[in-house]
């Protein structure tokens, strides 16, 4: 099923400001509200999610130690054929940052898939946080970073 562009695009901007509004309170259910009741969420180190209330049970307990984590993007292109979106993106930490004022940070590609009356039927991350993220956590810590919470959601995937 094929979508109008303006329509997918209209979509993605409301996909960004729910991640940013949910980076800004903290509140991710925000974020996980753009998703159709039946999606499927593919994700590389926790595991396959189906519906929105998973999305949002995991996104609530994966992003509680750093709640206000952002996730700029570089870049995006859209696949209008098939109603996709490919992006990639920082994962962002909070404050404090490195000696140089930048986040600390590691990259995320993302695959999402539109689905209709402005919500995603799919989301597919591409990336190796098992890799990546101790590292920069690490360094965070170092700089004087704090997690909010304790480690809610495991790794299915190291």
């Amino acid at each position: 099923m094929s979508h109008p562009r303006e329509e997918i695009l209209e979509a993605f901007d409301r996909y960004k400001a729910a991640r940013d509004q949910a980076s800004q309170t903290g509140d991710w259910s925000v974020w996980a509200a753009v998703f159709r009741e039946d999606a499927h969420y593919v994700e590389h180190a926790y595991g396959e999610l189906h519906g929105r209330a998973a999305i949002e049970e995991w996104i609530k307990g994966v992003m509680a130690p750093f709640p206000k984590m952002t996730f700029p993007q570089n870049w995006w292109v859209l696949d209008e054929e098939r109603g996709a979106i490919v992006f990639e993106c920082r994962n962002e930490f909070p404050e404090p940052f490195q000696e140089d004022g930048t986040p600390f940070w590691f990259p995320n590609w993302t695959r999402i898939v539109y689905g209709g009356g402005g919500l995603w039927q799919s989301e597919e991350d591409v990336y190796n946080p098992a890799r990546d993220a101790p590292r920069v956590i690490k360094a965070w810590m170092k700089a004087g970073g704090k997690f909010e919470t304790k480690e809610q959601v495991g790794m299915v995937h190291r």
